[in-house]
């Protein structure tokens, strides 16, 4: 059984590999990040020096010096102290400025790299994917990662540097067990926000795993609305819907309790500290070893110190959750592409435009084999179909040549070429499709048929349009080209979204084409229509069909019938009768349905006329 592989477990990663992973993002402005790390110690340098300001200006108006002394230096302190002030926040603004398009720009960086590695890798993965879950992943790891940042270097940084400095200063001027004190209370308290926030971790995560099942949820729901009007499972969706959101709500109650209990300790660590080193300093005064200015001046560092470390609780949480929440974008990251170019391949040559298929045997697991021994050329220019029942495996056949999966054996050539042997890019711009399922971009029409060529002018995608049998209808629309289809294209008909897929790729106008049950949508007289349009356009081009409607491929030059992965028949249209095999019996089979088609719209056409007839 394959593995869910976007359900990533956050244990493969830990914190320290998750912040490392962001280094190589920084490196590209290591000058800025200097200046910003410089501008943020001048701002603590200032911070820090208010206090001493302060205990200067409370010595300075000592009641026994003399007037003029008084008036002096009180004043050119406290300009000092107002510049401190001002500096200080200054120095934090100038850093923000400094720092803000390194964040920014790592942050798109990083979220533009895992948007690339998800279109590299496998269709296997994206069989498995969960939409929603991933959208939502990403969105919280790209939105965490300026978090994490301005936390790391503006938070935790400044106020490890200015506990550092502060007791220094306690260590200098006053008892050693100042300094002590002040060392013990910090510890404890990081040691006990540690602890604590690794054991909330564990209710964010829960969180993030019910949010992003919720999201996955909701998107699914919504994109199927019309499957849920058919059934009336509006509550069962709601249902759905609210199990994951009554997941999420019992996390978030845990984490929110467990904050509460995180606070109260840090509050009395923090409490107890501030009063123990309180007393100090007031029986320091009160034996004559500190001045009054000293006393003001402790508790001005205490104050400048505790309410940033009080802080600092809450930025030590944000960082583990803003840890958490990169967890999961950059985990994706670490999911194999499967299919990658050799480091030896080169681009495709093409030549001739001959497609060839050797031996190919392929299985989606070990157990369950898809195809047996494939063998047969399509010359250049020549049209080979591939008709059989449904589950025989014909669409495997396209995504092979598209290097959505490798062979498991065999090789699958184009002018000689392995197609392993060859880039991803090449191989796929030589290559057009015209799938059997049309999904559409919720743009415009001119966006989805310029897909096949972006840089296409309006008059190269009129061309392609015409060609389709489409242009007459994207005229008759009030905006024209410039008709919004909707989410997956759900504004228009499966017929009018084929015809979309039929004209984006003759803009393409690769050299090799396939056509997986391209007209699979298109009613009889829209089938008619398009038949001699993909003729027109499969002219001159090497060409892989891949039909259910046997009429639609009597033309190719060769027919392959697949039978459970196996090619139990080949031959043109008529030898494929005379042989009388399984082919035989399919096409008698549909002429039949086509028979009974045909006289139920004929009695449907009679019994309107009578009614137009009596209504007359």
């Amino acid at each position: 059984m394959r593995t869910d592989r976007t359900e990533l477990p956050a244990e493969n990663r830990n914190d320290w590999k998750t912040i490392r992973t962001l280094f190589p993002y920084l490196s590209d402005y290591r000058g800025r990040i200097g200046l910003a790390l410089l501008f943020l110690a001048l701002a603590k340098l200032a911070n820090i020096g208010v206090p001493v300001a302060l205990k200067l200006i409370v010595d300075g108006l000592d009641v026994t010096k003399s007037t003029a002394q008084i008036i002096t230096v009180p004043l050119f302190l406290l300009i000092a102290y107002g510049l401190l002030r001002f500096s200080t926040s200054l120095f934090q603004e100038l850093r923000n400025a400094v720092f803000a398009k390194a964040s920014q720009r790592s942050t798109r960086r990083i979220a533009l790299k895992v948007f690339r590695h998800l279109h590299e890798l496998a269709l296997r993965f994206h069989l498995d994917r969960q939409t929603g879950g991933i959208s939502r992943d990403i969105e919280r790891g790209s939105r965490s990662i300026t978090q994490l940042l301005h936390f790391l270097i503006f938070s935790i940084l400044p106020t490890a540097f200015e506990i550092v400095v502060v007791c220094a200063i306690l260590l200098v001027n006053f008892d050693i067990w100042f300094s002590v004190v002040t060392i013990v209370t910090v510890s404890l308290y990081f040691l006990y926000t540690y602890q604590v926030t690794e054991w909330r971790i564990t209710f964010r995560v829960q969180m993030n795993t019910a949010d992003s099942r919720a999201n996955t949820t909701a998107i699914d729901s919504l994109i199927n609305y019309e499957t849920v009007k058919y059934f009336g499972n509006e509550e069962y969706e709601a249902q759905r819907y609210d199990k994951e959101m009554h997941s999420w709500e019992k996390a978030s109650i845990k984490s929110q309790v467990s904050l509460a209990l995180l606070n109260i300790g840090q509050g009395v660590i923090i409490g107890i500290g501030i009063t123990v080193l309180m007393i100090m300093a007031a029986h320091g005064v009160a034996t004559g070893t500190m001045t009054l200015g000293d006393f003001v001046m402790v508790n001005a560092f205490l104050i400048q110190l505790y309410i940033p470390l009080n802080f600092l609780g809450t930025i030590f949480r944000e960082v583990k959750h803003s840890l958490t929440d990169m967890e999961k974008m950059f985990s994706l990251l670490e999911v194999d592409a499967e299919i990658e170019d050799k480091s030896s391949a080169v681009p495709l040559a093409i030549t001739r435009r001959q497609v060839a298929f050797h031996n190919v045997k392929f299985h989606y697991q070990s157990d369950r084999p898809i195809l047996h021994d494939i063998s047969f050329e399509i010359p250049a220019g020549h049209k080979v179909a591939v008709v059989g029942s449904s589950g025989a495996g014909k669409s495997t056949l396209a995504r092979l040549l598209f290097r959505f999966y490798d062979v498991s054996d065999g090789t699958i050539t184009i002018d000689g070429q392995d197609i392993r042997d060859v880039t991803l890019a090449s191989l796929r711009a030589a290559i057009g499709i015209v799938p059997q399922d049309t999904v559409l971009f919720n743009d415009t029409i001119e966006y989805n048929i310029r897909y096949g060529q972006p840089h296409a002018g309006r008059a190269e995608i009129q061309r392609a349009a015409r060609l389709a049998n489409l242009h007459k209808f994207i005229a008759a629309l009030p905006q024209g080209y410039d008709t919004v289809v909707g989410e997956r294209g759900l504004k228009l008909s499966g017929g009018e979204k084929q015809r979309i897929a039929i004209a984006r790729t003759i803009l393409k106008d690769p050299p090799i084409l396939i056509l997986d049950e391209a007209t699979s949508q298109l009613d009889s007289k829209s089938e008619q229509a398009i038949q001699s349009a993909l003729k027109q356009v499969a002219a001159n081009r090497t060409t892989l069909v891949i039909a259910h409607r046997l009429s639609t491929v009597i033309d190719a030059d060769q027919i392959l019938v697949l039978h459970h992965g196996r090619i139990t028949e080949r031959g043109a249209h008529r030898e494929l009768l005379a042989a009388k095999g399984r082919y035989a019996e399919m096409w008698a089979l549909q002429q039949e349905q086509r028979e009974l088609e045909q006289e139920a719209e004929q009695i449907g056409e009679s019994v309107e006329i009578r009614m137009v007839d009596k209504a007359g």
